[in-house]
C-alpha cells in the first residue's frame, strides 16, 4: 500500500502563517522547537517524524481550534518522550507543560503495561489541552496504521481506543462544555475509523479487547 507524500516545508510554512495570523505566540515557539528537535527523526515508514505533529496541527487548524495552548501542546507532545527533552525546558508556559506531561507515558514500578495505560488515559482528564491533543493524535495514528503496524498492533490500538480512550473522551465532553463541540467531532471521527479497523482485524481485536476489559 502506497503511503501519502508530504511536503514538510509547505506544511511548516502554511502552519506558521496560520499561527502568526492568529497571534499564537506559544505555538510559534513550539513550532520552531519541535522542528529542531525532530529534524533527524523518521517514523517506521521512513516519513520525517515532524510530519506527525504538523499534520495534527493542520487538522486542528481545519477544525478552527484557535487556542494557543492546545496548538502548542499538539506540536510538542512527543518531544520529551522521543527526543529526551525535559518538560521543564520546553519554551512554553506552565499550562502547555502540564498538558505535555499528561501526554507523556511514565511507567510506575510494579505496574503492568495495561495498568500504566489505564492511569495514563485517566490522567488526560487533568488537562483539556491534553485531551484534545490525544484525540487528534489517536485519529492521526489510526488513519496511518495500515502503512506500518502489524495486524496484532493495529488490533491492540483499536481495542485500547474502545476500552480506554473513547470513554475518557465522553467524560471530557461532559466536563468541559467549552470544547464539547470539538470533542464531539473528534470522537465521531475516531469511532468511524475504529469501526472499520475493528471489522478488518476482528480476530486479533477480540484477544486484545478481552485483555483490556479483564484488567478492569
Amino acid at each position: 500500500m502506497k503511503h501519502y507524500t508530504y511536503n514538510v516545508d509547505k506544511m511548516y510554512t502554511y502552519l506558521r502563517g496560520y499561527l502568526v495570523g492568529a497571534q499564537m505566540h506559544q505555538s510559534l515557539a513550539a513550532l520552531q522547537f519541535a522542528r529542531e528537535k525532530h529534524k533527524d527523526q523518521t517514523r517506521k515508514d521512513g516519513v520525517p517524524y515532524i510530519v506527525h505533529p504538523l499534520s495534527m496541527a493542520c487538522y486542528a487548524a481545519a477544525l478552527q481550534l484557535r487556542n494557543d495552548n492546545i496548538m502548542a501542546t499538539i506540536l510538542l507532545h512527543d518531544v520529551p518522550e522521543d527526543c529526551g527533552v525535559d518538560i521543564a525546558h520546553l519554551p512554553v508556559n506552565d499550562t502547555v507543560k502540564k498538558a505535555v506531561e499528561c501526554m507523556t507515558i511514565t511507567p510506575f514500578k510494579n505496574e503492568t503495561k495495561i495498568q500504566t495505560k489505564r492511569r495514563y488515559f485517566n490522567n488526560l482528564l487533568k488537562s483539556k489541552e491534553a485531551i484534545i491533543c490525544k484525540a487528534i493524535d489517536r485519529y492521526n495514528n489510526l488513519t496511518d496504521m495500515r502503512f506500518t503496524f502489524t495486524a496484532d498492533a493495529i488490533a491492540k490500538n483499536v481495542a485500547e481506543t474502545d476500552v480506554l480512550l473513547l470513554p475518557v473522551l465522553k467524560e471530557a465532553k461532559e466536563k468541559w462544555t467549552d470544547i464539547s463541540d470539538t470533542l464531539f467531532v473528534l470522537r465521531t471521527n475516531i469511532r468511524s475509523v475504529n469501526d472499520i479497523l475493528r471489522e478488518d482485524y476482528r480476530e486479533d481485536y477480540e484477544k486484545w479487547y478481552k485483555t483490556y476489559t479483564e484488567s478492569e
